[in-house]
């Protein structure tokens, strides 16, 4: 007999959220677990406490929310103390805005994170006091503006950066750059002098080049770790896993494509040669479905016809790349994501590839994935390098320009 939901234990409706290792890792609500919640890494559990198996899903992709179950002969109320084995303190710059908003719901979530701190110039007090009524472990704290930004980072193990502007109408690339180039210039600052050995993700745009702003920044400051720092383009790869498994009528939970290169329009490349399960493609299936994944942002942009871009799917994939890294801080040997870092991959020094994360950060590069691309890909990866190359160095003489002037005044 199927399981009965608990609506009451230790005084309130409770949902047991649990971490388990996958093949893609996907943040999502299709659940797959044992018999038991005691047998879900990274929860202390009573054992009488069980999981009703027609709440879950496939037994594949990662990051878990379950719902706690008693047997429906048992009807009582239990009294259990649900902790995580390893808490870890999660910072969010730029927490009140679009993405900062959902990304922070979403990390609060995790029962791997025992303190999220919420930074941003404003607004911020509000998002901390709602976010801090939801019935899940985690403190939350707010901090607004520069004054408060060293006290938010000190002791963080992951520090989220989504703060900037996304790009308006009449804005031109160059006036996106410049605008968030200072922000990001401003937060990685702050977090080489309070966390320098924090995993650092930036989703400020243009990632291409903020990526190699924060790598200078950082050695300027003697404590650049590239191991630890990471440019978040997990939304090309959720959009690739599910415009591809809409387009072959696959089990989305099942597909897992590798996105390379970069993260903004032709540096983004999806190697769908690769994609899991394995699928073929027409030459013209191969075009559309590499060009709807580049242009992706677009079609949201327009969508909401210029009232916003791609916040909610940015915070969703944010807040995959978040749980991945914390599930690798906390000893899980199976983490692999794709990420814009420095790699020595190709002949850029930075480059978006599949990496496997460690304790300590990246622990080895899939080269494998760049092996045997078909003709389409490798003319796609050679035509991707000038652009990237361009912005790569654009970031580093933005930083290089503003020391030079700082240095003269």
């Amino acid at each position: 007999m199927a399981s009965t939901a608990i609506t009451t234990l230790s005084g309130g409706l409770v949902s047991v959220q649990a971490s388990l290792q996958s093949r893609s890792k996907t943040l999502g609500l299709n659940l797959s677990c044992s018999k038991s919640v005691s047998a879900i890494r990274g929860l202390k559990v009573a054992s009488n406490v069980q999981i009703d198996s027609s709440f879950l899903g496939k037994a594949s992709n990662s990051s878990l929310w379950a719902s706690v179950v008693s047997k429906p002969e048992e009807k009582q109320v239990f009294s259990s103390q649900l902790q995580p084995q390893a808490s870890f303190k999660v910072a969010v710059l730029g927490a009140a805005g679009g993405i900062g908003q959902p990304l922070g719901l979403l990390i609060k979530m995790s029962p791997l994170v025992s303190a999220l701190h919420l930074y941003d110039i404003a607004n911020v007090k509000g998002v901390a006091a709602d976010l801090s009524h939801c019935n899940t472990p985690s403190q939350v704290l707010d901090f607004t503006g520069p004054s408060e930004l060293a006290n938010c980072l000190k002791g963080a193990d992951v520090v989220v950066i989504p703060a900037g502007v996304p790009r308006k109408p009449g804005m031109t690339r160059d006036d996106l750059f410049n605008i968030n180039a200072g922000i990001v210039k401003t937060l990685v600052e702050a977090v080489a002098d309070n966390c320098p050995d924090a995993f650092i993700h930036i989703i400020s745009n243009p990632v291409n080049s903020t990526i190699p702003i924060a790598a200078e920044l950082l050695k300027q400051k003697g404590v650049y770790n590239p191991k630890k720092l990471f440019g978040v383009t997990t939304l090309d790869v959720v959009r690739a896993n599910t415009f591809i498994a809409q387009k072959k009528e696959l089990k989305l939970i099942d597909v897992d494509v590798p996105v390379i290169g970069g993260h903004a329009g032709i540096t983004i490349l999806p190697l769908l040669s690769k994609t899991r399960p394995m699928v073929t493609f027409s030459n013209e299936e191969v075009k559309e479905l590499t060009v709807r994944i580049q242009n992706a942002g677009t079609e949201v942009v327009e969508a909401k016809a210029g009232a916003g871009s791609a916040t909610l799917s940015m915070a969703y994939a944010a807040a995959r790349f978040v749980e991945s890294s914390l599930r690798a801080l906390d000893g899980d040997r199976d983490v692999y994501e794709c990420s814009f870092v420095q790699s020595e991959l190709t002949e850029l020094p930075f480059f978006a590839s599949r990496v496997k994360l460690g304790q300590k950060g990246i622990e080895a590069f899939v080269s494998a994935d760049l092996e045997g691309l078909s003709e389409y890909e490798s003319k796609a990866l050679e035509a991707l390098k000038p652009e990237l190359k361009a912005s790569i160095e654009k970031g580093v003489a933005f930083v290089h320009k503003t020391a030079a002037t700082a240095a003269s005044t």
